[in-house]
């Protein structure tokens, strides 16, 4: 007589109770994380503000106001791996895909507006609030417009590769670039002006709901005939983060502000194809 039975029955007497898996905890304590990251950026924007003595970290002499921008920084990296890292241990979830959002509300929209309203816009403190508010309440908007639109397989921008609007993590990098220039230059005054930082936020939120096509991942496709080049770029970027991690930060931005006319004449020109083909069809 055959012993499967028995071995069966060994199997599912030592087999673990049930629960979840830490595989699919990983992308969500990730996310976690990132929100966690986004919020002590506030925290040392409030120290930076009120004049507390400074936080001591061994081997990296920043000043508080500097911690606060890195901590949004790592908050987007973080954001920009937990999705990825979801797919690869195929652990989506729609209670991950709520976290995400509610993480990227507070680190990308909440947390800057904060930090630069007390960087700078504190010393209008009227006008100063609104452009705030209006950067955070963009960044909500936008994120619900993500939501909203996230089952929509033909939306026809996402079939083509293409953003609509600047993406979150993006535009609380690019709210930044005031400070980054400040960093940079020493502190000069210019740049910490509140009327030149309040309207550069306002332009900055507008972005963010605005219906411009913006490049993604997806959408940049080069040549393989410079794939080493490309590679080389890559780590003199790193390199120059790294060395001057200020004065890049604010390239990098100005780069991809001059990107934006480059993604909208780069979708008009699918559209184009695709309505041709479709003429052809018909």
């Amino acid at each position: 007589m055959s012993d499967e039975p028995v071995r069966r029955a060994r199997r599912e007497a030592v087999r673990l109770p049930g629960g979840l898996s830490l595989r699919a905890l990983v992308p969500n304590a990730i996310t976690a994380a990132a929100l966690a990251s986004g919020l002590t950026g506030i925290r040392f924007a409030i120290t930076a503000a009120t004049g507390s003595p400074a936080t001591t970290t061994p081997g990296l002499p920043l000043d508080d106001w500097q911690k606060a921008v890195l901590a949004v920084i790592l908050a987007g990296m973080l954001d920009g791996i937990d999705g990825r890292i979801a797919r690869l241990l195929k652990a989506q979830s729609r209670f991950g895909a709520e976290l995400d959002s509610l993480s990227d509300v507070i680190s990308f929209g909440v947390a800057p507006a904060l930090i630069v309203f007390l960087w700078s816009l504190q010393d209008v403190p009227r006008l100063g609030w609104f452009a705030a508010l209006a950067f955070a309440i963009c960044m909500a908007l936008r994120l619900a417009r993500f939501n909203a639109r996230i089952d929509m397989a033909d939306e026809p921008r996402k079939a083509a590769g293409f953003l609509t609007g600047v993406p979150a993590p993006v535009g609380a990098g690019l709210a930044f670039l005031p400070m980054y220039l400040w960093f940079a230059t020493g502190g000069n005054d210019l740049f910490r002006r509140p009327e030149v930082v309040g309207g550069w936020l306002v332009v900055t939120a507008f972005l963010l709901i605005s219906s411009l096509p913006t490049l993604s991942w997806g959408a940049m496709r080069p040549r393989r005939s410079v794939r080493l080049e490309i590679i080389g770029l890559a780590a003199l970027v790193f390199a120059a983060l790294i060395s001057e991690p200020w004065t890049s930060l604010a390239g990098i931005c100005l780069i991809y502000l001059m990107l934006l006319p480059y993604g909208w004449v780069s979708y008009a020109r699918v559209r184009r194809q695709r309505a041709g083909r479709e003429a052809e069809r018909g």
